[in-house]
């Protein structure tokens, strides 16, 4: 208890002090009076991994070593960022096998689209790399399964994206609801809001010179290539994406089922569809999925096209019988029965201390904030609610057995089609 409360206690000094950027580890290195182990690390999808290795430069004791994307503009504009604020220019690399035959190299950074999460931390593992992966983690349940499964066998660390795990202010209010600060927690609704516009109707081009498009699709069955799809709107297709539920759900959920101390759901349903444009979208912009735990509740609401004034504070509420949990940024709110503001904690985000907690943790310093097979029990509740959506049917989960109720037709999406010799090997 004494190294938690130290770790917390610092952490949040250091936010206050705008040093947030420190983690755990180095903190206990730096008392101990023993230097912290450099680490190399490598950086795969530099849209999203760019801010990785934004957050990677302001960290101590770690060497960006090499970056990949089939964008070449990418790899360049990427290695040159990391060799103008250290002096030394990573290799850099359009396939990720190639990368991941560096021996210099100890973790991958994915941060690659959604149907490359699983295979490519499958592949780190298999080649000795530690992993941290972004959100959601995997395309489909049974990459969950095959990504946890890959972790044991290769006995590497792996970590999500769901960085509010290790939010100094976060934390603390988990902790406060879990010591039932507002007493029996009875439900928990979640949401998110944004002004997204159409993505239009694709049309058939050719392949731009600087992306391997066919490297592109990686483990997915081949599509045409279409002029409205890389690099962001590939999340609206079930082929590749798993929706604004896998994309950004899956932080609010997580945070719902910390609090909840919840694993899995019994029953899920989600109800909406695609109603603000007439485009290639496929997946819903606006709806409701349900979670029922069986002693709680939870819900999450999405409206992608069009912002809510008065959904702007927090984005998890949690209700009580003694009161309200509010996840707000950083931090917290606390509210009593009547609504009235009792307790507020704010707090610093981003990127860099879930990082850390991830470096530190291969350095043997710290355990991991969202290690894959807890941080996939969350990434499960949004695939639930997108095959429940799909097949318009109540999914009834069975947790002992880890699967679908059978007699379901949505068993049919647990898993996916590989295309030939891609398909994940554990």
């Amino acid at each position: 208890m004494k190294s938690t409360s130290t770790r917390r206690v610092f952490l949040q000094q250091s936010t206050m002090a705008g040093l947030a950027l420190a983690s755990a580890g180095a903190w206990a290195a730096v008392q101990s009076g023993r230097p912290a182990r450099k680490l190399a690390v490598a950086v795969m999808g530099l849209g999203r991994g760019f801010d990785h290795i934004k957050a990677l430069l302001t960290l101590p004791d770690v060497v960006v070593a090499a970056v990949c994307d089939v964008d070449a503009r990418r790899v360049d504009r990427a290695s040159q960022a990391v060799e103008k604020q250290t002096g030394a220019r990573p290799k850099g690399f359009k396939d990720v096998r190639q990368m991941l035959e560096d021996k210099t190299v100890e973790a991958l950074f994915v941060a690659a689209p959604n149907h490359w999460h699983a295979p490519a931390t499958i592949l780190a593992c298999a080649a000795g790399k530690h992993v941290y992966v972004e959100k959601p983690g995997s395309h489909n349940p049974r990459e969950g399964e095959w990504m946890v499964a890959a972790a044991r066998r290769n006995r590497r660390l792996v970590q999500m994206g769901n960085q509010r795990r290790s939010w100094p202010g976060i934390i603390e209010g988990i902790e406060k609801l879990r010591a039932g600060v507002i007493g029996r927690v009875f439900a928990a609704r979640c949401w998110y809001n944004n002004s997204r516009a159409s993505i239009g109707r694709g049309k058939s081009a050719p392949v731009p010179e600087w992306l391997d498009y066919s490297l592109w699709q990686g483990p997915a069955p081949e599509r045409p290539y279409k002029d409205n799809l890389v690099h962001y709107h590939w999340h609206w297709h079930w082929h590749w994406g798993n929706g604004e539920l896998g994309n950004n759900g899956v932080h609010a959920l997580d945070v719902a089922r910390w609090g909840l101390a919840v694993d899995a759901p019994r029953r899920v349903t989600y109800g909406g569809a695609r109603y603000h444009f007439e485009d290639d979208q496929e997946t819903p912009d606006t709806g409701v999925a349900t979670f029922d735990f069986g002693a709680c509740f939870a819900t999450w609401e999405g409206s992608s096209c069009l912002p809510r004034p008065g959904d702007k504070v927090g984005f998890t509420h949690f209700y009580g019988d003694k009161g309200t949990l509010i996840i707000d940024g950083g931090g917290y709110r606390l509210l009593d029965p009547k609504g009235l503001e009792v307790d507020k904690k704010t707090g610093a985000g981003g990127d860099a201390v879930h990082i850390g907690n991830f470096l530190d943790a291969i350095r043997g310093d710290a355990k991991l904030n969202a290690e894959i097979e807890d941080a996939q029990k969350s990434t499960l509740l949004c695939h639930l609610g997108n095959i429940a959506w799909r097949t318009g049917r109540t999914i009834n989960y069975d947790a002992a057995k880890g699967r679908i109720e059978e007699g379901q037709e949505a068993q049919g999406l647990w898993e996916r089609e590989y295309r030939p010799g891609w398909k994940p090997a554990v």
